[in-house]
Formats: structure tokens, C-alpha cells, sequence
């Protein structure tokens, strides 16, 4: 209760004694209440303000400890705002003199740490659970804890590639299944199944088979797979030997690439080279047949050249003069050569006719070429290629098909160069022996014996 309130109770009490008094009593005894009443009523009031006065103390009191506590407290903030105050401008200085070298660090290295990112999101170490290092291009204020990230990350990477991780993951085959297999990953160098070299598909952690294997390579991979050898052949270009593999063609798609003169050189080709082999085998069957007979003179056949001119030798007049039957004799051997050099004319045409396609071949391709740069410019290869390809493959095929024939036809005029010598001189050697026979008591001349030589 406050003093007033205590005031307001006093007064009220001693106007309802003075007015009992008034009313009831005397005016000595109502002086005498009242003036009881007025004392009793100043001692309450003197106790009131006694003890208000120890409260206002008790407050006073409290009120200066706050005030005092909230002075100390005043002066540490002020020396604590000293202190900040000082350190910044001890850090303003410290920035004003490397800052500038410090805010490029900074940048470097946010920019190395998002470039090395995104460069790493094709690797062959991001398989698995490594991770990549975080983005400080997106904090605003760079703390010791991302730089030290930042270098853990790296330190994680590093040994990664060093490792031979063996792991399941999802692999889509030529056909676009995907199905879970068992992959080993060289480092950051190359990722291979049971024996199919693997590629990064253009999802984030998709892979697929890669378009080509060569069989060499499909077999170390699968010896290595099976733990069997220690041999591999890797892919240290981040698939782009993969890629050139891939689009690499084959045999039988750079001869189509050779068009429709590619197509006329190689059938004469073949063409060519039938005639020869046809030839060459009768040839063959020839020889035999005329070894056979040069050992068999007595039992003469018509089956082989050799054979049939001599029995025409023997059909001849044998008494005509020398060069009559000289010159019969020739004619026989003569008429034998048609036969022996059957063939050789057009694989000599042919491979002479086939580098001659090839060039056409290549001024084509090259018009092709020229067509292509002039329609669509020299900013796409592709264009360009198909008709290099025509003008490139075509001379190749020329020359692929012209030397063979040229070894063929060599083959076709040896054999049947030896086969008219073989014939010429058995038969030079048989009209020697009849000449010889009809003049049996004529002795021989030096040069007589030297003609009957050269003839043999």
C-alpha cells in the first residue's frame, strides 16, 4: 500500500470517531478521542513514511548498484568497441597491403574449384562414391573450412586415380538395354566391362558400350577381367580414341566409299585375276604333260603341245631340204603359242587400265569435293569427307587391284616362255636327228656342230 492510500485511510477513520463522538459523547471525551485519534494516526503515519523511507533506500540502493554495474559495463563495451576498432584497423591495414593479392587467390582458386567441377563431371573417377570438389563461387564470404574442402577433395581425387576400383553399375548395351554389371575403373584413364571397352553416356552416370572393340583388346580385357594377366590396353585420351574407333570404318564400308568407279575397278580386278589363275592352272596341267612326253619321245600324244608338234614333224615330207622342214617346224611351234599365251593380253590391259580407273576415280571424288565447298563452305569437315573419302579410296583400290594382275601376268609369261622354250628346243633338237640321220656318212663341220647347238 502506498503512502497515500495510508493517508486517505487515516483521514477517513478520525471522521467517523469525530462524528460517533458528536453524536454519543461529551466534548472532552470527543477532544480527548480526537486528539488520541490524531495521535494514533500520526504514528501510523510516521511508521508508513518509516517504512517507505527504508524501501526508497532499499530501492536507492539498488538503483545505484544498477547504475554502477551499468557504468562497468559501459566502460568494457566502450574498451571492447576500442578493441574492435583497433582491429580493424589493424585488418583495414592488413587488407590495404594484401588484399589485393589475397582477393585474387581467392578468385583463382573459386574459379578452379568450379571449372575443375564441371570438368570432372565426365571423368572416369566420378564413378563410385568420390566427390567433387564443393562450389566456392557460390559462398559469398570465404571461410578457411571451404579452402580446406576444397583441398581434401583434390587430395581424394588425386589418390583416386591411381586406383583399380572394381564396382557394379548400370550399362546400356548397342541395343539400349540397360542392365547391371560388374565394371572396372583404371584411374581416371578408362572403365571397361567383362570385354567391352565402356564410354560416358550424356546422362550424369550413365555408361554405355563403346561402338568398337577391336577382338586383341576384347581379349586382354576379358584375361584382365578374369584375373588371367596383368596386360591391358587403356584408353589414355578420355574416350576420344574410343570415338575415333568408333567412327573408324571398316574394310567393306571404305570400299563402298569408293562408289561406282570403285565398284568397276574391282570387278575387273577379279575378273582379271580368274583369267589368270584359269590360265595359270592350264599352264600348270601343260607342264605336266610335257615333262611327260620329253620322257615318253617314242609314245608321242597329242594332249600337249610338245606332242602335237612333233607329230606334225613326222607327217612332214622327209625329204624336202632343210629349211623347207625348219620352216614347217616353226610353224607348228607357232601355231602352239596362242595357246600357252591365252589370257595374258587382257590381265595386261586390265592392270594397266585399273590405276588408270583409280585416277579417274580421284578426279571425281575431288569435283565432289569442290561441289560440297561450294555449296555449304569449308565450315563443316563432314561435307567435305564423303568425296575426299571417293577421290582417296578410289586410287587405292587401283593400285591394290593393279598389282596383283601385274604379278599375274608376270607368272602367265614366265610359264609359257618355258613352256615355248621347252617346245622350240626338243623340237630343233628332233629335226637336228633327222638331219642328221640323212646324211650319215657327211662328217659335221665346226659350225654345222655350233648351228645344231644354238638350235637345241
Amino acid at each position: 500500500m502506498t503512502i497515500g492510500q495510508r493517508l486517505k485511510a487515516l483521514a477517513l477513520v478520525s471522521l467517523i470517531m469525530l462524528t460517533a463522538g458528536s453524536v454519543h459523547g461529551d466534548p472532552l471525551t470527543t477532544l480527548r478521542e480526537a486528539r488520541e485519534a490524531a495521535q494514533a494516526r500520526d504514528n501510523a503515519r510516521l511508521s508508513a513514511l518509516l517504512e517507505d523511507r527504508e524501501a526508497l533506500q532499499a530501492a536507492l540502493g539498488e538503483a545505484r548498484e544498477a547504475h554502477q554495474k551499468a557504468q562497468r559495463e559501459q566502460q568494457a563495451l566502450a574498451a571492447q568497441q576500442a578493441q574492435q576498432q583497433a582491429l580493424e584497423q589493424e585488418l583495414d591495414a592488413l587488407q590495404q597491403e594484401q588484399g589485393a593479392d589475397f582477393d585474387r587467390i581467392l578468385s583463382a582458386l573459386s574459379q578452379h574449384s568450379s571449372g575443375l567441377r564441371d570438368s570432372l563431371n565426365d571423368s572416369w573417377i566420378t564413378l563410385g562414391e568420390t566427390s567433387l570438389p564443393p562450389r566456392l563461387d557460390e559462398n559469398e564470404v570465404l571461410e578457411s573450412r571451404h579452402i580446406e574442402q576444397v583441398v581434401d577433395s583434390l587430395m581424394a581425387l588425386t589418390a583416386e586415380t591411381a586406383r583399380v576400383v572394381r564396382l557394379e553399375a548400370e550399362v546400356a548395351d548397342a541395343d539400349g538395354m540397360i542392365s547391371q554389371q560388374e565394371i572396372i575403373r583404371l584411374g581416371d584413364f578408362a572403365a571397361f566391362s567383362e570385354s567391352d571397352l565402356l564410354q560416358r553416356g550424356e546422362g550424369e552416370g550413365t555408361l554405355s558400350v563403346a561402338p568398337r572393340t577391336p577382338p586383341d583388346v576384347a581379349e586382354t580385357l576379358a584375361a584382365f577381367h578374369a584375373g588371367e594377366s596383368r596386360t591391358l590396353a587403356i584408353d589414355p585420351t578420355q574416350g576420344q580414341v574410343i570415338a575415333a574407333m568408333a567412327q573408324q570404318p571398316s574394310l567393306l564400308e571404305r570400299f563402298h566409299q569408293g562408289g561406282a568407279v570403285g565398284y568397276v575397278v574391282v570387278t575387273l580386278g577379279i575378273f582379271g585375276l580368274l583369267v589368270a589363275l584359269l590360265q595359270y592352272v592350264y599352264l600348270l596341267g601343260v607342264t605336266f604333260k610335257v615333262r611327260r612326253q620329253r620322257r615318253q619321245l617314242d609314245a608321242l600324244s597329242d594332249n600337249n603341245p610338245l606332242g602335237r608338234v612333233l607329230l606334225r614333224f613326222q607327217a612332214m615330207d622327209s625329204h624336202q631340204v632343210p629349211e623347207a622342214l625348219e620352216a614347217r617346224l616353226d610353224e607348228a611351234v607357232l601355231a602352239e603359242l596362242p595357246r600357252l599365251e591365252r589370257g595374258q593380253p587382257i590381265v595386261k590391259l586390265l592392270a594397266a587400265v585399273a590405276p588408270l580407273l583409280g585416277l579417274l576415280g580421284t578426279v571425281t571424288g575431288m569435283i565432289v569435293t569442290f561441289q560440297a565447298i561450294t555449296v555449304f563452305g569449308t565450315g563443316d569437315p563432314q561435307m567435305m569427307a564423303g568425296g575426299i573419302s571417293q577421290a582417296l579410296v578410289t586410287t587405292v583400290l587401283g593400285l591394290v587391284t593393279a598389282v596383283p594382275l601385274l604379278f599375274a601376268q608376270t607368272a602367265l609369261s614366265g610359264r609359257s616362255r618355258y613352256l615355248a622354250n621347252v617346245v622350240e628346243g626338243q623340237a630343233s633338237a628332233t629335226l637336228a636327228e633327222h638331219l642328221e640321220a640323212r646324211l650319215p656318212h657327211q662328217p659335221r663341220t665346226v659350225n654345222e656342230d655350233a648351228n645344231v647347238n644354238a638350235m637345241a
